[in-house]
């Protein structure tokens, strides 16, 4: 589980320069803020999903029984 907080950091700072890019270009603006957060909080939910459905190896255990 190590990697998880690093693949969702490197996801934040992913959609941080898209956001700044869209700030720059004017597209935020027309969108309005409460769209955007709604959009940004959906987004970083799927960074979740995708981090932790990546994160380590599944493996199975045997037990043996006596």
């Amino acid at each position: 589980m190590k990697w998880t907080g690093m693949y969702l950091i490197g996801f934040i700072v992913l959609l941080g320069g898209v956001l700044a890019g869209l700030w720059k270009m004017g597209v935020l603006e027309s969108i309005g803020t409460t769209w955007t957060v709604i959009g940004v909080v959906i987004v970083i939910g799927g960074g979740i999903m995708l981090a932790v459905s990546n994160s380590g190896t599944k493996e199975n255990i045997q037990i043996d029984r006596k």
